[in-house]
C-alpha cells in the first residue's frame, strides 16, 4: 500500500474503499468485510449514507487491529453548527462502534460550516479524531475557511475523475497543504468511462482494466481514491494497481480527456445548493 502524509504528520492510505449507495445493511456489512479481507484499510462512510452501523459491525468482526485501520465519516448539512456537530460526531462514533475517528469531514460547504469547523477543531485537540477535513469545497470556500481558522483542513474530498480532473484545484490544495481525495473516481460510469477508447487502449497496453488504469492515474497524481463495489472480484481488481506504472505519455493522453466540468452537478448552481439543503437522513 502507498501512503500520503497529511499536514499534521499522520499517514493515510492512498487507496481506500467507499460505501456510498450501499444502503442495504447486510450488503454493506458484507462489502466492508470483503474489502478488509482483500487488504483495504481506509474505509470511507458518512452519516448521510445511513450505513455507519453496518460498517461498524464489519469492523468489529474483522479481526483487523484498530491501529491498522483508517476510518473516515462525514457531517451532513443538517448537523452543521457547533453544538449539532459535537452531537452528530458522537452519534457517528457510536454507530461505528469506535472510540475515535481517523478522519472527520464536513460533507458539504453549506449551512453553518464555520460553527462545525470550530467544533471539529476542538474534537481534534481533544484527541477524538486524528485529522479533520472537508468535502466539496470549491477553491474560494476552501481559501476562506483556511484564512479565518487556526487549523487547515487535512483533506478536501472532491469529484476527480478522467473527465473532471481539477488540476488547478489540486495546485491550490498543494499550496495550502491540503490533500486532494477523489470521490467518484470512475464517474459512476458516466461518459461511457469503462469503454472510453483512450483509457481502454492504455489498459490493453498494460494488461490491466480501465478501472485499474484510472486508479493508477489518480495515484500517480497524488490523489487518494475510494472506489466502491459490492463485488469482491472487482475489489480485488481495484486493489491490484501497485505493480505497474503509467508513462508520462499515458498521463498526457489521459489529461486530454478533461472536460473541465463536473460529471454530476455544480456546487455553484443555486438550484443544486437549494436541493442539497432539503436532503436529510434519518437513522
Amino acid at each position: 500500500m502507498n501512503y500520503v502524509v497529511l499536514n499534521n504528520g499522520i499517514q493515510m492510505p492512498m487507496l481506500g474503499f467507499g460505501v456510498y449507495q450501499i444502503e442495504d445493511a447486510a450488503q454493506c456489512e458484507q462489502a466492508v468485510t470483503d474489502a478488509l479481507s482483500v487488504g483495504y484499510r481506509l474505509i470511507d462512510t458518512a452519516a448521510a449514507y445511513c450505513n455507519e452501523a453496518a460498517v461498524g459491525r464489519a469492523l468489529a468482526k474483522s479481526g483487523v487491529a484498530r491501529k491498522e485501520l483508517f476510518i473516515a465519516t462525514k457531517l451532513w448539512i443538517q448537523d452543521a453548527g457547533y453544538e449539532r456537530t459535537r452531537a452528530a460526531f458522537q452519534r457517528s462514533l457510536e454507530r461505528l462502534g469506535l472510540e475515535y475517528l481517523d478522519l472527520y469531514l464536513i460533507h458539504q460547504p453549506f449551512n453553518d460550516y464555520y460553527g462545525a469547523w470550530r467544533a471539529m477543531q476542538e474534537l481534534y485537540r481533544e484527541g477524538r479524531v486524528r485529522a479533520i477535513g472537508v468535502c466539496n469545497f470549491m477553491p474560494d470556500r476552501l481559501v476562506d475557511l483556511i484564512a479565518h481558522n487556526e487549523l487547515v483542513p487535512a483533506v478536501n474530498q472532491v469529484e476527480v475523475n478522467p473527465f473532471c480532473q481539477r488540476a488547478s484545484d489540486q495546485k491550490l490544495m498543494r499550496e495550502k497543504n491540503v490533500q486532494m481525495q477523489s470521490w467518484g473516481p470512475f464517474a459512476e460510469g458516466r461518459n461511457n468511462l469503462f469503454h472510453n477508447e483512450t483509457l481502454a487502449a492504455i489498459a490493453r497496453e498494460h494488461g490491466k482494466s480501465v478501472a485499474q488504469v484510472t486508479l493508477r492515474w489518480l495515484m500517480q497524481r497524488g490523489v487518494v481514491a475510494i472506489p466502491k463495489s459490492v463485488h469482491k472480484e472487482r475489489m480485488e481488481q481495484n486493489f491490484d494497481i501497485f505493480n505497474f506504472t503509467l508513462s508520462d505519455a499515458d498521463m498526457e493522453r489521459i489529461s486530454a480527456l478533461d472536460t473541465g466540468k463536473s460529471c454530476f452537478f455544480s456546487h455553484y448552481d443555486p438550484k443544486v445548493v437549494e436541493w442539497l439543503g432539503t436532503v436529510r437522513y434519518d437513522i
